[in-house]
């Protein structure tokens, strides 16, 4: 079975003058269509930056990262851009939802940048609320919601242009306990459906919800374990 993502020995160092900072010491890890994973380590163990590198967002200093079977490793910024739209849906702790649009109008937009029709991007829109059992607030604004409906709304976006993986920063960071929960139990029916999730969180209970927890400490791979009471965790 080939994998989603495939990362060979994956280096990030930032320079400061002559000083280097080693952040990513060599990370080689394959992550499975349709695995449920949960990236976890403390602050300054790189999981970070290692999610922005998986999402396209920055580059490796060194090594290869195939996405999909296309390696991105040395691609140009234009180039990921148009990967990062296709492939990847996110969900950030912020929701990074725009004001001024309509819940509907924030889902459609990764469409509006592949250039996808008007009726067929409000179709889609109007589908992925529906999974998130938000359809009754389509043309409400981001203030006319509370924060777990804006969450769904950033969740239907990242949803709605059927990416190959759809990677969560944090996403029940700015939620209390049983929103957050709400929350986990949506990201539990859209790995039912078949998507590839990669959680990024400090939260144990949280990470529990996953099948596989990925410990980064100190820039590489402490521990990569199957999660046996995934299953538990989702039902209660």
């Amino acid at each position: 079975m080939s994998s989603i993502i495939h990362l060979d020995n994956i280096t990030k160092s930032y320079f400061m003058g002559k000083m280097e900072l080693k952040v990513l010491k060599g990370i080689s890890l394959d992550i499975f269509k349709n695995e449920y994973v949960a990236l976890m380590g403390p602050s300054g163990s790189g999981k970070s930056t290692l999610m922005n590198i998986i999402g396209c967002l920055d580059t490796a200093t060194q090594g290869r990262y195939i996405l999909n079977g296309k390696d991105v490793s040395k691609m140009l910024d234009n180039d990921l851009a148009e990967i990062r739209n296709r492939e990847i849906g996110f969900v950030f702790q912020q929701f990074n939802l725009l004001p001024r649009l309509t819940a509907a109008e924030n889902v459609a937009l990764p469409l509006v940048y592949a250039g996808v029709n008007k009726k067929t991007r409000e179709e889609k829109a109007e589908h992925v609320l529906e999974l998130v059992n938000l359809s009754d607030r389509a043309h409400h604004r981001p203030n006319e919601m509370s924060g777990g409906q804006c969450q769904r709304v950033a969740i239907a976006r990242a949803l709605v242009n059927d990416p190959s993986l759809i990677l969560a920063d944090e996403p029940t960071g700015n939620l209390d306990t049983k929103t957050s929960y709400e929350i986990m139990e949506i990201f539990d029916k859209i790995h039912e459906g078949g998507n590839t999730i990669i959680l990024v969180t400090h939260e144990e209970d949280i990470a529990n919800r996953s099948h596989r927890m990925v410990r980064l400490r100190d820039g590489i791979i402490e521990s990569d374990k199957k999660n046996e009471n995934a299953g538990l965790y989702a039902r209660q």
